[in-house]
């Protein structure tokens, strides 16, 4: 039988109506979805995946994780090519801050509570998520910076105290050196980020030193680095890493020491060094028959300035919301309660700034320590150096850092880093 054109026409125009309503009664089949974009790979992202199972459970909402190393360039790729993810985990603010100024980023108070934010996470970590007035970050992982490691066998057959003062952990080490030993370990070596080691420091010195607001203006270089402040926290450091009696091998072993490795001569018989400043983290590099409590154990960098507190220094995570959807905002509210970080916590790995995080979640003794520490500091700041610009942060502090243990003139090296921050 033939077909006519115009009978021909009306079964293409039906056939295009019958697939549109098939795609769309498909579509609506598909459970709704929330992409999320971070740096977590390999077993800490399942660890993550656990985390949102209760959520996806739940909401119906599948939550579909897209882990990178390539973090920093890739994402602003997607965001200008108009395909952001619906949220970010960021693990560094700085970024998040360009995106926030940018106007890419949903202010977390258009949905949320900032009461009930303070009551979960506190003024400073909430502050540390704002930019220019508006809250746009959800810290979920936190790295503790402020730690001291120490072998607690070796402290108690020598009698060995634990300071509670800087002037007190420098006693320690004089009276270390004065026994024929060297107190302390210390390495910075760490390829293309050399440095960042002695910058954590030299936060840590200006934290205790200057107090919380002004350590906020000079993150944001309302006071210079060629302040005198300043200088005298490099010099606090330096009166440690410069000093021979105090480190193994002098600059050129802190310069050359890998900061990985640094710490292993604790853990010989006996330890050929007793303190080591460093963050929770430097336990993934431990030997695997160190055993975290028994061969090595932790106390907080001690304050300088009893008026300042006990102040902590912090790194971390922070989920940012890109595209406003219902979705996503069921997936912040869900972030921000404690339950993904009480299941991930219980995994191991982890320390939340959540505090209604129980500290019995904590699978380790030495972990609840850590936990229990950041939760009862009396002021915390994030690292400076990722706070600031990236040529900055990441590029002349470091460099500088290595220029002044390398024996350069300190206030040369100073100048050199103040001269490179980008003119607003």
């Amino acid at each position: 039988m033939k077909i006519s054109k115009i009978t021909q026409k009306i079964i293409i125009f039906l056939s295009l109506i019958c697939l549109t309503v098939a795609c769309t009664v498909n579509g609506d089949d598909e459970p709704p979805e929330v992409r999320l974009m971070g740096v977590i790979i390999g077993e800490q992202q399942e660890k993550l995946e656990q985390a949102l199972e209760p959520f996806e459970q739940e909401t119906g909402i599948n939550v579909v994780y897209e882990g990178t190393d390539a973090f920093a360039t890739l994402l602003p790729i997607r965001v200008d090519g108009g395909n952001p993810p619906d949220i970010a985990m960021f693990p560094q603010p700085g970024l998040m801050r360009d995106f926030a100024r940018e106007g890419e980023l949903i202010p977390l108070e258009t949905f949320m509570s900032l009461e009930n934010l303070i009551d979960a996470y506190g003024e400073d970590w909430v502050g540390l998520g704002e930019v220019d007035g508006n809250v746009y970050g959800l810290w979920y992982r936190a790295s503790v910076k402020s730690l001291v490691w120490y072998p607690p066998s070796s402290f108690a057959e020598n009698g060995y105290t634990i300071p509670e003062t800087w002037e007190e952990m420098i006693t320690l080490s004089d009276q270390i050196v004065a026994e024929g030993k060297r107190p302390w370990c210390l390495g910075i070596e760490s390829g293309d980020a050399t440095g960042w080691v002695g910058t954590d420091w030299v936060e840590d010195i200006l934290l205790r030193n200057i107090g919380a607001e002004n350590y906020d203006q000079w993150v944001d270089n309302e006071i210079p680095f060629n302040d005198p402040r300043v200088e005298e926290a490099f010099e606090k450091f330096g009166e440690i890493a410069l000093n021979e009696e105090y480190v193994r091998g002098g600059r050129i072993g802190v310069l050359s020491t890998p900061f990985g490795d640094s710490i292993n001569p604790m853990f010989e018989q006996p330890p050929r060094c007793y303190l080591h400043r460093q963050a929770n983290f430097i336990a993934s590099f431990f030997p695997d028959d160190v055993t975290l409590g028994e061969d090595v154990a932790i106390f907080p960098l001690p304050p300088i300035e009893p008026e300042q507190g006990q102040p902590i220094l912090v790194a971390g995570d922070a989920f940012a919301m890109f595209n406003d959807t219902p979705e996503a905002r069921q997936l912040m509210e869900y972030l921000a309660s404690k339950v993904p970080h009480e299941i991930w916590a219980g995994l191991g790995g982890f320390i939340s700034p959540q505090r209604q995080v129980s500290l019995d979640v904590y699978p380790d003794e030495l972990t609840r320590q850590v936990a229990e520490i950041l939760q009862s500091a009396d002021v915390v700041r994030f690292d400076g150096s990722d706070m600031m610009p990236g040529a900055v942060g990441t590029g002349t502090f470091w460099t500088g850092m290595v220029d002044y243990l390398g024996g350069a003139d300190l206030d040369g090296v100073l100048d050199y880093i103040e001269n490179s921050f980008p003119e607003i």
